[in-house]
């Protein structure tokens, strides 16, 4: 006997759903992703649309586009540097090598036209070029020697023209800096010469000076001692010489030994005895005084009665 068993039918699960879902969930979330883009300070954005750009400048921060449609270019407004070498030659036909750098920035307000008329290597295109041009045609206007005496004129002449060239594209320059002026070597030398011989010639002239001054300092000092001599011989006297004499003849008597110096060949003693003698008679004449007189009158008396005694006797 064959048993027949009841049939009994299993439940089926349907993954398309889920699977669809699934997708769709993900579309969303790429389609969520792509509807936004940020704009990071310093720069100002563009947007972009199928390879148009579209003039609208956007600022920094998060911003709507259309997914996988639209796109932002991001365009750098901040100071940017450019360093270039360039080789020119000077007023005075001297090879002049000058290294340059350049801080300049992009005009937000006409990012557009910037990126729209010559893309984003305009550093490249127009601002190096520009640069080396302006350079050259700078330096051909001064001497070598003017370049380094006038660096700062220089630099103000070539950021002037810089400016002006640069204003066609809306690049504005900030400041520019002449790092670097290389000549030759001879020119070098020259200079390093002319330096040497300057030094000289000051050196000369200050010495002419300091001469000069030496002089007239001597001239007075002779002038003073002129003056000097002048008054003192206004005071010398014949008196005064006579006793000046008569003090050093005295100060010889007193170191002389009574004797005579022996001599040969005729010569005379060094003291002149007979000034010696007559001066001393007038010192001890002076210094005698009322004594000298009282014995001249003594003498007088006794001379007058001997005459009176001779005449009387005689008959």
């Amino acid at each position: 006997m064959q048993v027949v068993e009841p049939h009994t039918r299993k439940p089926s699960f349907n993954l398309r759903p889920l699977i669809w879902t699934a997708v769709l969930l993900i579309a969303g979330l790429l389609v969520a992703f792509n509807a936004f883009a940020t704009v990071q300070y310093g720069n100002v954005g563009l947007y972009k649309t199928f390879g148009k750009l579209n003039d609208s400048t956007l600022s920094p921060g998060i911003h709507l586009k259309i997914p996988f449609v639209q796109s932002i270019i991001q365009v750098n407004v901040q100071v940017t540097k450019a360093e270039t070498d360039t080789s020119a030659s000077s007023k005075d036909l001297q090879p002049v090598s000058t290294h340059v750098a350049v801080n300049y920035s992009v005009d937000k307000d006409s990012a557009y036209k910037l990126m729209n008329n010559i893309g984003g290597s305009f550093g490249n295109v127009i601002v190096n070029p520009a640069i080396q041009e302006i350079v050259k045609e700078v330096t051909a206007r001064y001497p070598a020697e003017d370049l380094i005496a006038k660096r700062d004129v220089v630099a103000g002449e070539v950021r002037e023209h810089l400016t002006a060239r640069l204003a066609r594209y809306n690049l504005i320059v900030n400041d520019i800096n002449i790092v670097n002026f290389k000549f030759s070597d001879a020119f070098n030398q020259s200079i390093e010469a002319k330096q040497v011989a300057q030094q000289q010639a000051l050196k000369a002239e200050n010495d002419l000076k300091r001469v000069q001054i030496e002089a007239k300092q001597k001239v007075a000092q002779a002038q003073a001692e002129a003056e000097s001599l002048k008054l003192k011989k206004l005071e010398v006297t014949p008196e005064l010489v006579q006793l000046k004499q008569i003090e050093v003849q005295e100060k010889a008597v007193d170191k002389w030994d009574g004797k005579l110096p022996t001599v040969t060949g005729g010569a005379t003693p060094f003291i002149d005895v007979n000034a010696f003698t007559a001066g001393t008679g007038a010192s001890t004449a002076a210094r005698a005084g009322g004594s000298s007189e009282g014995v001249a009158g003594a003498d007088a008396g006794a001379d007058a009665n001997s005459a009176g005694e001779t005449a009387a006797a005689q008959p």
